[in-house]
């Protein structure tokens, strides 16, 4: 009895047959969906995370034509001050602990699992609110370049926030 190949052949002797296989993601969603399998792979990036008390910690975890994926982690009080990421896209996963990020509509709690996108120009100020450390992967499309910080305002509560002297996320 003859197989399937010896039938039809070798798909893979057909290149020009078989879809082009994409350098790197090409949509948000694709974006999205590598910052969900990275996530998934806590034994890449688990071992990595480091502490830092006197500022946030960052690590480049990976970069690929047109994009790059962080590592940040966050104890207790460290927030990034309100900023942009200029004309980069992004995906913010929150892989560990609670973040807290502040928009102009009010605060949203981010556990463990959420994962937020946005656009060039977005504005946002992401804090560590809880008292345990967070851990949080983003992935800017392109790479990131630019990241302008804002003046500080009035959030909901009352309290003023400012830009601290340190890069933003």
């Amino acid at each position: 009895m003859n197989s399937d190949v010896q039938i039809a052949g070798d798909p893979l002797a057909i290149p020009h047959l078989l879809p082009p296989v994409p350098a790197h993601p090409a949509t948000v969603a694709g974006f999205a969906g590598l910052a969900r399998s990275i996530a998934a792979d806590r034994a890449a990036w688990a071992p990595l995370v480091r502490y830092d008390a006197t500022t946030r910690w960052y690590h480049r975890l990976r970069t690929g034509p047109g994009y790059e994926v962080w590592l940040l982690s966050w104890v207790p009080g460290q927030g990034s001050g309100r900023h942009d990421h200029g004309a980069s896209s992004g995906v913010l996963s929150v892989l560990e602990g609670e973040l807290t990020e502040h928009v102009e509509g009010g605060p949203r709690t981010l556990t463990a699992g959420a994962q937020r996108v946005f656009a060039p120009g977005y504005v946002h100020e992401v804090v560590n609110d809880a008292l345990t450390p967070a851990v949080s992967l983003h992935v800017y499309f392109p790479g990131l370049t630019n990241m302008p910080m804002h003046p500080s305002q009035t959030t909901d509560a009352g309290a003023t926030t400012a830009p601290p002297a340190i890069p933003a996320a």
